[in-house]
């Protein structure tokens, strides 16, 4: 019996073998023709297809281990975080978000369109003025706006000094330390997101449909609520975004201005070792960020404007007549609160400063860690970059978008959450790379690769797919093909890139200051110290340097816009 059973087992083991053998030609093929068709019958290499998924991980990995940390933060740290914490920094957050949003945006839109499409004089001049608020960090603008408002400011004093002003208005008015003086320093710096996004927009408008209106009996103001505006839409749309996710994840400004949002309050929780109330902080805020990028995705859907007329004509400057006054007031203004009054503050405490000595070996110091924690950051975003926009463009698949969209994570989210990321992956699974350069440098690729990929895509359209064809025909490999033929053509843009990538790593204060090895301070850090114990003759000259090395990346947003 035993016998017969054997028997028919080794038939059946028999019978299955043959039909795996049949099935799997059939399977290997069925398998083959699905990935030829994911990639339309060009599917890169392995090698550049494992590098394009190590990149994306590396990207991806510290916001998913925060996520997965607050998963397990426990029930009670939840309970009592929803109770009498998460909707104070609800309020703060969202309000102080929104309220600047609302403004910069109507600031930059009204300046857009008085130096785009009207007579005021120097045009040209004020399109360049106008942006140099993106060279000035906010928190090194809060800094200043303390110096001149703040308690022992140079307005109070003035104040106290004049007896005519105290007699009339009472005490002092001006509180820094604020709602007002958080929304006032953050709208002044980001204004110049809408205001360039729009300008750009408007220099490409078509004046035939204006035109068109005008010969329906449609007044100037209505041709721009009707006309102009609807077609303005997607560019206010992208500068608001970029506002909304910068406050959200402000740190400096607000932390400088005492004023409590979730960036702050995860940063002094992760200060005082509290690191599973940092991660539920951390994820309440990601959730914020994730919902705000899919309403501004389900609005520009929602919102397409297209200009379909094929004979384009520039559009018609108008003069200001009677406005022209108000116009030229309201101009200089904005440029004198937002550029020259915190570009005067810093001159004069540099003065101070280098008269008292602030340029010694500690300066010089603090310089040479920022050149060198931003310049490796710069060279890793460069090399980097290149498999994730070689994929993206010469291989576009549902494979190579997702790689793509995990490489964006980090520039979408607050530095204080990729840095509390890196902390705990590194104090748990990397000790000997904790509190190095090497973390506050991969922490700055994570952070601002986007920026490298972007100007690498822009380089790389104007290329033509050919001459990949003609290097794969003499049997180059995906990844030969980029790095010999493709990366030497592009390198101005990937240069550009790393310029960018550069100076806004010398900017980050929240994943420097989370991340430093002990005594490695830089610039950004230095300012932020010397100006939280009002020591500015020290805080100015690295301010004012860091403005300086700031002009190279608004040259080339001036050109790309």
């Amino acid at each position: 019996m035993s016998n017969d059973n054997n028997r028919k087992s080794h038939q059946n083991n028999d019978q299955n073998a043959k039909v795996g053998e049949k099935l799997s030609p059939t399977l290997l093929r069925y398998w083959r023709r699905n990935w030829l068709n994911i990639w339309n019958g060009n599917p890169p290499g392995l090698i550049l297809l494992l590098f394009g998924f190590v990149i994306a991980a590396i990207m991806s990995i510290p916001i998913i281990y925060v996520a997965w940390r607050s998963a397990f933060a426990g029930v009670d740290r939840w309970l009592r975080l929803l109770d009498d914490r998460i909707p104070g920094l609800l309020w703060n957050t969202l309000s102080l978000t929104f309220s600047v949003a609302a403004f910069a945006v109507t600031i930059g839109v009204a300046l857009a369109w008085i130096v785009v499409r009207t007579n005021i004089p120097g045009r040209k001049m004020w399109q360049w003025l106008l942006a140099l608020p993106l060279v000035i960090p906010p928190y090194v603008g809060a800094m200043t706006y303390i110096i001149i408002f703040g308690p022992s400011g140079w307005v109070r004093e003035f104040w106290e000094d004049t007896q005519l002003l105290g007699g009339i208005f009472g005490s002092y008015p001006i509180d820094m330390y604020s709602f007002w003086g958080a929304f006032f320093v953050l709208t002044m710096f980001t204004y110049p997101y809408v205001f360039l996004i729009a300008s750009a927009s408007l220099r490409k408008m078509n004046r035939n449909y204006e035109e068109i209106a005008r010969s329906q009996g449609f007044k100037t103001s209505q041709i721009f609520w009707k006309v102009n505006l609807p077609f303005l839409r997607p560019a206010i749309g992208a500068g608001a975004i970029l506002i909304i996710l910068y406050v959200l994840g402000d740190f400096g400004a607000v932390s400088m201005l005492r004023y409590t949002t979730f960036t702050s309050a995860i940063y002094f929780q992760t200060s005082s070792f509290d690191i599973a109330s940092a991660s539920v902080l951390s994820l309440v805020l990601i959730i914020i960020t994730l919902i705000v990028l899919w309403i501004e995705a389900r609005t520009r859907k929602k919102s397409n404007y297209y200009q379909t007329s094929n004979s384009y004509r520039e559009p018609e400057i108008l003069p200001l007549g009677k406005w022209k006054p108000l116009a030229i007031l309201f101009v200089i203004f904005i440029f004198l609160i937002s550029v020259i009054l915190p570009i005067l503050v810093l001159v004069y405490w540099s003065i101070i400063g280098i008269e008292r000595g602030a340029l010694d070996a500690d300066f010089f110091g603090y310089a040479w860690n920022s050149l060198t924690v931003s310049g490796i950051a710069a060279l890793l975003c460069m090399v980097l970059a290149m498999p994730i926009v070689y994929l993206k463009s010469r291989y576009p698949s549902v494979i190579s978008s997702f790689v793509d969209k995990l490489s964006y994570a980090g520039y979408a989210l607050p530095g204080v959450i990729v840095a509390l990321g890196f902390v705990f992956i590194f104090n748990n699974h990397i000790p000997f790379l904790y509190h190095t350069l090497w973390m506050v440098a991969l922490a700055f690729v994570v952070r601002f690769l986007p920026q490298a990929i972007q100007a690498g895509e822009a380089s790389l359209s104007l290329v033509s797919p050919r001459i990949d064809e003609a290097a794969r025909s003499l049997g180059y490999p995906p990844w030969k093909v980029m790095l010999k033929v493709i990366f030497p053509t592009i390198l101005p843009g990937v240069l550009a890139g790393g310029a960018l990538v550069f100076v806004s790593s010398i900017k980050e204060l929240p994943a420097t200051l989370m991340l430093r090895p002990p005594g490695f301070d830089t610039l950004a850090v230095r300012i932020h110290w010397e100006a939280s114990e009002s020591i500015y003759h020290q805080a100015a000259p690295a301010a004012l340097l860091i403005i300086l090395v700031s002009v190279i990346p608004l040259r080339y947003l001036l050109k790309k816009y």
